[in-house]
């Protein structure tokens, strides 16, 4: 199982402290804010709707709007995004205290994954979580999360506390516009029996003579 150390907190703008409340200061150029279809995000197990995390750039410190687990610790969140991502770089800002998630996994396009499933598949990469105050910085294996459709994070424990509080989720990486693919569609003209079902009773032979 990929599995990394502590991220890096407070690396990535979190000094910028003249910008805090910038409204216009979008961040990074490679921050995918843009791409995330906020509206789709889902929690599972969380006390309010996924898309509390989702927030802009000038506001990844901000601790007012927050996403708590409901029954125990354990939160699940699907993000899906507006495209094809290559991810490059995780954010997230979870706290305080006990109530720091301990570790944090990733599945790379699994829309649907939840709770009856999640103990039983392989995490695309898993990351130890530092407690801190401050924004932290978890850089992905870029191989392992091209052509995204959609990431799910699974936190499965915290410190210690009955409850995971979690701040902000951000993504750094490369967004590229989706391609349709187009639909084709094949007309028979005449109908070959080899390609469809037999029909129950007949064993496949067919009688064309005229009577």
């Amino acid at each position: 199982m990929p599995h990394d150390h502590h991220g890096d907190c407070g690396t990535h703008g979190d000094h910028d402290h003249d910008h805090d409340h910038d409204a216009d200061d979008v961040g990074p150029n490679d921050n995918l804010f843009p791409y995330i279809d906020r509206p789709n995000v889902v929690a599972l197990n969380a006390t309010a709707p996924g898309s509390n995390v989702i927030k802009p750039w000038h506001e990844r410190r901000d601790e007012v709007v927050f996403l708590e687990s409901d029954t125990d610790e354990q939160l699940i969140i699907r993000v899906p995004f507006n495209g094809s991502v290559k991810l490059r770089t995780l954010l997230l800002k979870t706290g305080p205290g006990d109530q720091t998630a301990e570790k944090v996994l990733l599945y790379a396009n699994a829309p649907s994954l939840d709770f009856s499933d999640v103990q039983d598949r392989t995490p695309t990469q898993e990351f130890e979580v530092p407690v801190s105050p401050d924004v932290c910085e978890y850089p992905v294996k870029a191989a392992k999360f091209s052509s995204l459709s959609s990431v799910t994070i699974f936190i499965p424990s915290n410190r210690g506390a009955d409850t995971t509080k979690i701040f902000y989720v951000g993504f750094l990486g490369h967004w590229t516009q989706r391609k349709e693919n187009p639909v084709i569609t094949v007309y028979e003209a005449q109908a070959n029996l080899a390609d469809h079902e037999k029909i129950q009773g007949t064993d496949g032979n067919f009688n064309t003579t005229q009577s």
